[in-house]
């Protein structure tokens, strides 16, 4: 398999005083009427000056003869080269790619809209410009692939696959690495150098938004309520110990469990408790 390789041409400036000379010659030669010398000398000038080419700064520039590839120009300058080449100039500046958000279904099979961002740049322009037809879309359809390939690898979240130790909401850098190594593979191909691929957007399809955000909600009072019982139960202990150490009152079990129940009301009720005041005994 070819791969790229360099040449340096000639300079451009070198070219253009042998352009001007011709040029000049071939004024001379009309002048004294030496007519095949002038036409001659005119060939030339055309020759030369079609063979100037310019590369820019972070830019590069393919030649090929009569389908046969001759090498790439990547020192940015003024050149002169074969004017029977093809030349065709490859950008080597990074690109940004940021993608719609395509619906997808994810690993437990939940519809969600997913999108990505994508810093790329050509690393080898002969697989760029010979071994693909559009190196530009084909980068743009491998990403889409590779970005529905992740989504199919995990859960959007560990609501319901609780053995996911990896979920696409909360993978942050880990899922993004999966990402870039999948797009890298995919696109060196075409040498395509992969600088940076991240997850930029990520929400559930508007079929299931709605349910999934009660859903989310529900969960989120049910941790709260674990919190405020667990916290409530410790306290009733603290008290119930505290009461029997320092002797301030006897209770016994059926009075234990009736303040038990009082204060479970008070600690985990969600409106404030209504004092009432027993204006009798405790037996009463």
């Amino acid at each position: 398999m070819k791969q790229e390789f360099t040449v340096k041409p000639i300079s451009g400036y070198l070219a253009l005083l042998m352009a001007v000379l011709f040029l000049g010659g071939a004024i001379a030669g009309f002048a004294y009427q030496s007519i095949w010398i002038g036409l001659i000398l005119t060939l030339l000038f055309v020759f030369t000056v079609l063979g100037f080419t310019v590369v820019y700064p972070n830019g590069s520039c393919v030649m090929v003869l009569f389908g046969a590839y001759k090498g790439t120009i990547r020192e940015n300058g003024f050149f002169w080269v074969n004017p029977l080449y093809f030349k065709r100039r490859i950008s080597l500046r990074a690109r940004n790619f940021n993608s719609d958000p395509i619906k997808v279904n994810d690993k437990i099979g939940n519809p969600i809209k997913i999108g990505l961002v994508l810093v790329w740049r050509v690393a080898e322009t002969y697989k760029a410009v010979f071994d693909v037809d559009d190196y530009q879309h084909f980068v743009l359809v491998q990403s889409d692939a590779a970005l529905r390939k992740l989504a199919g690898l995990y859960p959007y979240d560990n609501f319901e696959d609780h053995d996911a130790v990896i979920a696409l909401r909360s993978g942050g850098q880990e899922v993004n690495n999966e990402l870039e190594k999948e797009i890298r593979e995919r696109l060196q191909i075409c040498g395509i150098e992969v600088i940076e691929a991240r997850i930029n957007y990520i929400a559930y399809a508007e079929e299931i938004a709605n349910a999934m955000l009660r859903r989310q909600q529900a969960s989120a009072v049910v941790s709260a309520r674990f919190k405020i019982v667990e916290g409530a139960v410790s306290m009733v202990e603290m008290a119930l110990e505290q009461l029997s150490l320092k002797k301030i009152v006897e209770l016994d079990e059926e009075k234990k469990a009736a303040m038990v129940s009082n204060l479970m009301v008070v600690l985990c009720g969600d409106k404030d408790a209504t004092p009432i005041v027993n204006t009798g005994t405790l037996n009463s």
